[in-house]
């Protein structure tokens, strides 16, 4: 995974459109099958689910690296796998009014990074904002994970900073996508996706559901 993620990012920097169009697609999918087969012991459903969240991921990174506009389409795809991560972290894992103070964080985060480039969203307004409320539920729920399920602790912390890495490599997509110059953008936001990735799937091991 590491080598793969490596080539992809020296690809996109020397902006080698067939190395990111086979090492992209193959990061992703070298660690969706870890998290099919190589992380045991995991429950069927939690691992199912991380597996279809891989899937979909999969899809919209295709969706992403190609020519022409498919900003919306890989959008939804990735929406679509947020949703599945979602109900991952939310198996036995029931919400209560006491956690609801806890997503304040994530949506203040998504709302700040929105913000700055509000003025240019245009038309994606109304898909990127209902994305970005999407993904800071799906990592509240990933942070509610160790207060209501029996697992142990690595596996929570996993499935934690993995769903918080996700927020920000998403939140250096959109910023880089709509004008904002981040130094080394392009690499931090890679680099960010595939460790939160790993760490997603890193978190079936030793779920108990």
């Amino acid at each position: 995974m590491a080598v793969s993620a490596a080539c992809a990012i020296v690809a996109q920097a020397r902006d080698d459109r067939q190395g990111v169009y086979f090492f992209k697609p193959l990061t992703t999918l070298i660690i969706l099958v870890g998290a099919a087969f190589l992380f045991p012991p995991a429950p069927p459903l939690y691992r199912a689910l991380i597996v279809i969240g891989m899937g979909f991921s999969l899809g919209g990174d295709i969706l992403l690296m190609l020519p022409g506009e498919r900003l919306v389409a890989g959008i939804g795809v990735f929406l679509l796998a947020h949703l599945a991560y979602l109900a991952a972290f939310s198996l036995a894992n029931p919400v209560a009014p006491g956690q609801l103070v806890w997503l304040l964080p994530f949506l203040a985060f998504c709302a700040v990074v929105l913000a700055d480039r509000w003025s240019v969203l245009g038309r994606f307004k109304v898909p990127v904002v209902a994305y970005a409320v999407v993904i800071s539920t799906m990592a509240w729920r990933a942070a509610m994970r160790g207060r209501t399920v029996v697992i142990p602790r690595q596996t929570f912390l996993c499935g934690l900073a993995g769903a918080c890495l996700f927020v920000v490599s998403d939140a250096l997509l959109v910023l880089r996508r709509f004008g904002r110059r981040v130094p080394g953008g392009a690499s931090l936001e890679l680099a960010a996706y595939w460790v939160a990735q790993f760490l997603i799937a890193a978190s079936v091991r030793g779920t108990i559901t």
